[in-house]
């Protein structure tokens, strides 16, 4: 089984901004965000993230490997960030 990598790089934003599209992919084997900047990025599994409903904070220059569910499966909905302060960008990877 060949895998392919996808990485993106998501300018930082003071509103909701979708990181991950939905992908409905049953192959999908790992999803990765790098917070490559000095504010806090707040990731939400679903549309629109705010400071007071989000999945995760991930803290300045942080890095979150999204966790295997049951049956080993790596969530793969529409994923949104949003930052404390609109500088930097999230290094997304996406490895199907």
């Amino acid at each position: 089984m060949s895998q392919t990598a996808t990485l993106a790089n998501v300018a930082a934003s003071a509103t909701s901004v979708t990181l991950f599209a939905a992908e409905g992919d049953t192959d999908l084997v790992s999803r990765s965000v790098f917070n490559d900047s000095a504010a806090i990025l707040y990731l939400k599994y679903g549309a629109t993230a705010s400071e007071t409903s989000y999945t995760v904070r991930i803290p300045a220059w942080g890095y979150f490997e999204f966790p295997r569910g049951r049956g080993g499966s790596i969530y793969d909905g529409v994923v949104h960030g949003i930052w404390s302060s609109a500088t930097g960008a999230a290094r997304t990877t996406e490895v199907a």
